[in-house]
């Protein structure tokens, strides 16, 4: 071998030694912010509470006033909308292809054709819902008892309710038996079997965030992500046992939040307009990551797990009406994402305007 061949060879293995040394780390440093890279904007009446992305049907369902609207999840443009059904949230069962919306009566409905399928009589007050996969049962949440009424999604019967000690807001499922919901009014979460439909443990948030409105949970390394209004922080705990891991900063207004395996990143909505990411380094090391900037009142959020994308949505006021001949134009109606009277519900009625979805990704 001459000298020349030798010093190449050489030049080369310090080459690779160098690109493995610092190809992660350099490959984390130059990931993109989470930044809004598609949005739709569409003219309607009534108030929103959930929305939800059907990832497998390529779905993205709202409901809005009375209506369960429908939209392409990757163009957002409008695919129809399920008429005499509105509700806070949507769930769907991707085998039998049937979506429900957690309204009094629940709607029950087929996905592919978006023909109602069914009303079904149920207690309590429905707000949040989940479709659990372990049990394929849906969870349609109350802030009264029975907390939890459960269904088969394959013909809509309900099969068993569940009093969760409290106001459920967002569930959580590790699809091995175990389901998590966040408890508002008691600033805890409940752990439920769900073979036994027996609430097994209850994990007090001990003062470090109060009226939990999100909920992420990290499947593989046990780890919860809470939500919480006051103070606006993010608790993290064990999904094991409780035991409090960090709390960290999060937006004003969360109402929404979640997990996303692929990229270790938790994330909350808020209705300042803020979206909060968190970075899962390690299970024991969290970071906000970003705080990216949304729009007003987008305070609920879904996670497109295909595209790794967040969804979000809010309502803006309507164009004020043009002045009549006397000069006064008439008066408008209030914003539907403007703070409301208390004891009204935040998925009530809401005057002409603008309903925002915004998709926020990389």
């Amino acid at each position: 071998m001459n000298c020349q061949n030798h010093l190449s060879r050489v030049l080369f293995v310090a080459a690779i030694g160098m690109s493995a040394s610092i190809g992660p780390s350099q490959t984390a440093a130059a990931a993109e912010p989470y930044r809004i890279v598609n949005s739709s904007q569409t003219m309607g009446t009534g108030g929103i509470d959930y929305v939800y992305a059907d990832s497998e049907g390529r779905r993205l369902y709202v409901p809005r006033g009375n209506q369960i609207l429908a939209f392409d999840l990757d163009t957002l443009k409008s695919v129809g909308a399920i008429t005499n059904a509105g509700g806070h949230g949507v769930a769907v069962d991707p085998k039998s292809h049937h979506g429900f919306s957690s309204s009094g009566p629940v709607t029950m409905f087929d996905t592919e054709t978006l023909a109602l399928i069914k009303k079904i009589a149920v207690q309590g007050r429905p707000d949040g819902i989940l479709f659990e996969p372990a049990s394929e049962r849906v969870y349609v949440f109350s802030h009264s008892q029975p907390n939890a009424t459960l269904l088969d999604p394959k013909d809509g019967s309900i099969v068993g309710t569940i009093d969760l000690g409290g106001a459920p807001e967002q569930a959580a499922s590790d699809e091995q038996g175990r389901l998590y919901v966040d408890l508002e009014d008691k600033d805890s979460i409940a752990v439920v079997d769900v073979k036994t439909l027996k609430v097994t443990a209850h994990y007090d948030l001990a003062g470090k965030g109060g009226g939990p409105g999100g909920l992420g949970l990290d499947v593989k390394n046990h780890i919860l992500f809470a939500m919480c209004h006051e103070p606006a922080t993010c608790v993290v705990l064990s999904a094991d046992d409780g035991k409090i891991l960090a709390t960290l900063p999060i937006g004003n207004g969360t109402d929404s939040g979640g997990f996303n395996p692929k990229t270790m990143e938790a994330f909350s909505s808020q209705r300042d307009g803020t979206l909060t990411i968190i970075k899962e380094n390690s299970p024991t090391s969290f970071e906000v990551e970003q705080t990216v900037q949304t729009k007003q009142g987008a305070k609920t959020c879904t996670l497109d797990t295909k595209k790794n994308q967040i969804i979000l949505i809010a309502t803006e006021r309507a164009p004020a009406p043009a002045a009549s001949a006397g000069g006064t134009a008439p008066a408008t109606n209030t914003p539907a994402n403007a703070e409301r009277p208390a004891g009204e519900r935040r998925g009530g009625r809401g005057g002409p305007g603008f309903l925002d979805i915004l998709v926020v990704g990389r």
